[in-house]
């Protein structure tokens, strides 16, 4: 076509009219009116958009299967994998816990030294706790002392006045340890009054052997009592094999629960299994503290921004975070709906029975409401028990979390949402006790598939979701001897044999009352290298120096840092 040309108009005088008649006027007022009318009124109706057309119809049509396709290219299936490995691991039958002492390993009546008593301070929440009395053990072993049964935390975040014997078995704890460590109830007394008050000092974080020796050891020579104070994190995480040994002892065997947490938690485990064969449990980690802190962005909008800025403005000192940085570098939970389409893509189905150990969740119900549509037999020990069942334990946090802590350890799958404590020493147990299905999300490869998921059919998702999650599946071998928290995988307790084995102990509760001859890992206990930086991996929130020094000495640090420590790495 050809280009449209510029029109010139000419101006030309108007010759001067006679006047015209009075209808000529009526008729040019008319003929404008009409044509005011046409520019205010609506443009006519075009054919294609009248209601009941063909063309209207079929755009209708058009914009039904636009949603169709949508719909086809990411629609979850109902029907799960049938796979064996589903549940267990095919090789973990092949591996086993071996923590047995080795021969030259004396027994605790041949190295205490008399007047040597070691007091420990724990700090945190249960699982924290649970860290340091386990290394508390080794400590005193280090120092040939006769052990004070360990103060729990009562006055952290956490704020639960339960002491040691109201959550741990006490007297199961001293004897099973008492070829190990020599430990009592508390101080000698002499005529009703403790026969020495307690030197209090603190360690630095990662302390090794020599440390003790050079720090602890001239003062506890000196003074006969040392109370170390904030114990969490206290020991170095490379030891000769003997104590990381003592360490699994203490960890898997001798730290059991009291017989109400027991029966409880086992009450929950067989309403579960009532429910189906195989059941998962999630540590879901969703609480509002934890949101905010992270720094990540969830997709609520300027609604949330507010919510969780607020609750970030509690802590002055918190750094600001680059949301979308931290969720590309894997440093963010995944929301519920995230983790329940990682796990149906992992072939569970929607008739799996799921146990949900979790706090507050933040959103509530609508946050849940998409895991719930994925996985609508969703469970929790508030649906499972009732409020007379749980009162005993209701208003005691770390009473809780030893339930949840149960529940989840005896799942026949783990699924953790978060890198904290409780999910670095399930992981670590599962491994000991046959590698157990354990999941951790691989969230820096996983947050760019959820991003593209609307462009993928489902068979796309799920292939992709099973290569990401290698490796974060919790079989033997994946994490390499000496990486990472020694809690988290203690190669050095775990040992091979071609011939299945078969664990003695199933768990939590377990009445084994010790461990067989085995030999030892055949694994290295290499130096550990230097992984990349997880949320609340290797150091806790990261506030340690690189030499190993502790910041707490550092006055430029603020405390509050050291609570956030507390609140968020359980």
């Amino acid at each position: 076509m050809a280009p449209l040309r510029r029109r010139t108009h000419v101006r030309c005088p108007i010759p001067a009219i006679s006047a015209t008649p009075a209808f000529s006027a009526a008729a040019l007022v008319l003929l404008l009116f009409l044509a005011s009318f046409s520019l205010l009124g609506p443009p006519l109706l075009d054919r294609a958009s009248l209601p009941g057309s063909f063309h209207s119809l079929k755009h209708r049509e058009d914009l039904k299967e636009d949603a169709d396709v949508v719909v086809e290219l990411f629609h979850v299936p109902d029907v799960g994998s049938s796979k064996p490995d589903l549940w267990a691991s095919k090789r973990g039958k092949h591996f086993y816990g071996c923590s047995n002492a080795s021969r030259k390993f004396s027994s605790a009546e041949v190295i205490t030294r008399p007047e040597r008593y070691l007091m420990i301070a724990t700090s945190g929440g249960l699982n924290q706790q649970r860290t340091g009395i386990t290394d508390a053990v080794v400590a005193a072993r280090i120092l040939n002392a006769t052990l004070v049964v360990p103060r729990l935390d009562q006055k952290s975040f956490w704020k639960d006045a339960s002491n040691f014997t109201q959550i741990f078995d006490v007297d199961w704890f001293i004897s099973f340890l008492s070829k190990d460590v020599k430990i009592i109830k508390q101080l000698p007394r002499k005529r009703g009054k403790v026969i020495r008050s307690p030197y209090t000092m603190r360690v630095p974080r990662k302390c090794t052997p020599r440390c003790y020796e050079n720090r602890v050891l001239p003062v506890l020579l000196k003074k006969h009592v040392v109370e170390l104070t904030k114990f969490d994190f206290r020991l170095a995480n490379k030891l000769e094999t003997d104590l990381q040994k003592l360490r699994c002892r203490v960890n898997y065997h001798a730290l059991r629960f009291t017989k109400p947490i027991l029966k409880m938690g086992e009450t929950l485990i067989r309403r579960m299994k009532e429910k189906g064969k195989h059941f998962i449990a999630l540590h879901l980690r969703f609480e509002p503290d934890m949101l905010a802190f992270s720094g990540c962005d969830y997709g609520g909008g300027d609604k949330e921004k507010r919510e969780l800025g607020a609750i970030r403005k509690r802590w002055k000192t918190l750094h600001i975070s680059n949301p979308e940085k931290e969720r590309r570098h894997g440093k963010c939970p995944l929301t519920p709906e995230e983790v329940g389409l990682m796990l149906r893509a992992l072939g569970y189905g929607k008739d799996v029975h799921i146990y949900v150990a979790s706090g507050e969740v933040y959103g509530g119900e609508d946050t849940l409401a998409p895991l719930k549509a994925l996985f609508p037999n969703f469970h929790s020990k508030e649906i499972l028990a009732s409020k007379e069942e749980l009162a005993p334990f209701a208003t005691f946090s770390s009473r809780m979390a030893a339930l949840d802590f149960i529940v989840c350890d005896r799942s026949d799958a783990f699924v953790t949402n978060n890198n904290g404590n409780m999910a670095r020493i399930l992981a670590g147990r599962r491994r000991y006790f046959g590698h157990k299905r354990t999941i951790r999300p691989n969230a820096r490869k996983l947050y760019s598939l959820f991003l593209k998921r609307a462009n993928l059919t489902w068979d796309e998702f799920a292939s992709k979701v099973r290569t990401f999650q290698k490796g974060f599946m919790g079989e033997p071998k994946e994490i390499r001897p000496g990486r990472g928290e020694f809690h988290e995988n203690p190669s050095t307790c775990i040992c091979e044999d071609t011939q299945p084995k078969v664990s003695k102990d199933k768990g939590e509760g377990s009445s084994v009352s010790s461990v067989d001859e085995l030999p030892d890992s055949p694994f290295s206990d290499e130096e550990p290298s230097l992984p990349d930086q997880d949320y609340g991996e290797n150091e806790p929130l990261g506030l340690y120096a690189s030499n190993g020094t502790e910041w707490s000495q550092n006055l430029s640090i603020p405390a509050e840092l050291f609570e956030l420590e507390d609140m968020f790495s359980d």
